[in-house]
């Protein structure tokens, strides 16, 4: 009896222990995100709303905004393309060279942005490996819209694959076997039986590779060659207007893509909210 009685569990700390943990959690989420944010906004309208308005309509703002929602229209379905194509490969069929496929998949996790932005200076720019091909047919990639979207796919094409592949896994063959024994074609297993499976892990990979292709500066920083107006994203922009000193204007700009951030957040949370159990497998 006295044994049982002394054995605590380990959620059977005091109140006072509770509460000064969650206040730290709350208090450090507070600082170094809600604080952050807040800011960004507040500084954005510190000029007034006409001033905001102003800032964020402005053509090369408008030009910033527009590129970045391309690059991210143009990587974000190239990499769900990839990531239910590597995804399907690696979790139902076992071939040479899976694990080199994995090791390349999860490449941009460990090579830093910049790094990457600079291989494609070197493969495309004007003195790169095929940069005299390029010009001679004048073809452009380097400091213009195509490296952008480049730079971009790389950054953020493991995003859905790593969101599928754990939970494809897990689920094994057995459904796609079933399915093939009652006369199912290849296409008709995959549409029918496994995309159906993995809906709402693909759904959250696909908001996840959006986040980061819309917020990407590293590699594309390196790529883009800084021209106003035609090669800033909207990261771009603002790190531009902040070094002008023109800092209601990029706070502005700045609070348009956090509100986009949020907005992915807030889907996030809501898909989590309701397929909770899915997504967990996803994310084992």
């Amino acid at each position: 009896m006295s044994t049982a009685r002394n054995h605590r569990s380990p959620l059977s700390e005091s109140p006072l222990v509770r509460r000064l943990l969650i206040g730290a959690a709350l208090g450090f989420l507070f600082l170094f995100l809600v604080l952050p944010l807040l800011t960004v906004f507040i500084e954005g309208l510190r000029g007034g709303i006409v001033r905001y308005i102003q800032s964020v309509s402005e053509p090369d703002a408008v030009a910033a905004i527009k590129l970045t929602v391309i690059a991210a229209a143009i990587a974000v379905p190239c990499n769900l393309v990839f990531g239910l194509a590597a995804s399907w490969a690696i979790a139902k069929f076992e071939f040479t060279g899976k694990n080199v496929l994995i090791t390349f998949i999860d490449l941009p996790f460990s090579v830093s942005p910049v790094i990457a932005g600079l291989i494609y200076v070197l493969l495309f720019g004007a003195q790169g490996l095929l940069g005299p091909w390029l010009s001679a047919h004048d073809i452009q990639i380097v400091f213009a819209v195509p490296g952008i979207v480049l730079a971009t796919i790389f950054v953020t094409f493991p995003f859905i694959a790593r969101e599928l592949i754990p939970l494809m896994q897990e689920q094994g063959t057995e459904d796609e076997e079933a399915a093939r024994s009652l006369g199912a074609g290849g296409w008709q297993t995959f549409f029918r039986v496994t995309l159906p499976n993995v809906r709402w892990a693909l759904l959250y990979g696909v908001l996840l590779c959006n986040a980061r292709a819309m917020g990407e500066f590293g590699a594309v920083s390196v790529v883009s060659g800084h021209i106003r107006g035609l090669t800033n994203t909207m990261p771009l922009h603002v790190e531009i207007l902040y070094n002008e000193y023109n800092f209601i204007a990029a706070f502005a700009v700045a609070s348009v893509l956090a509100f986009l951030a949020l907005v992915t957040l807030a889907i996030k949370s809501v898909l989590e909210w309701r397929h909770g159990g899915d997504i967990s497998a996803a994310r084992a």
